[in-house]
């Protein structure tokens, strides 16, 4: 069984609004989910979505700053620390903008494939 979500599932988690009504307020933090919609009541805690995005994003991430640093070095040869000053700081910002866009989609989709914890079915 499917459900219908508020908004698409990208949208919601860029905006972290609710997948039922489409209420903001999905994150309580940088990454971490509220404990429940604060309309419509939705239990977010009933919903894993755990550590499942880490994973696709230490290859994007990983991927993106590799190369990013090959094509510098070889271009432009820069000092180690100009490297340190670019890379460090972007690596963190893509992994903290990427975790929370993708956390609200994966609980968007278990919320659309009714998948949720304790379920007995």
């Amino acid at each position: 069984m499917t459900r219908p979500l508020a908004q698409p599932a990208l949208q919601g988690a860029v905006l972290g609004l609710c997948p039922r009504c489409g209420a903001p307020g999905l994150f309580k933090g940088i990454a971490s989910f509220a404990s429940a919609c604060p309309k419509c009541g939705l239990d977010y805690a009933a919903f894993d979505v755990g550590d499942a995005a880490a994973p696709f994003l230490i290859f994007i991430v990983g991927a993106v700053v590799v190369v990013g640093a090959i094509w510098l070095e070889l271009s432009r040869s820069p000092p180690w620390w100009v490297h340190v000053i670019i890379w460090v700081p972007l690596t963190l910002g893509l992994t903290l903008a990427l975790l929370r866009v993708a956390k609200g989609i994966l609980l968007a989709l278990e919320y659309k494939n009714d998948a949720r914890l304790g379920r007995s079915e």
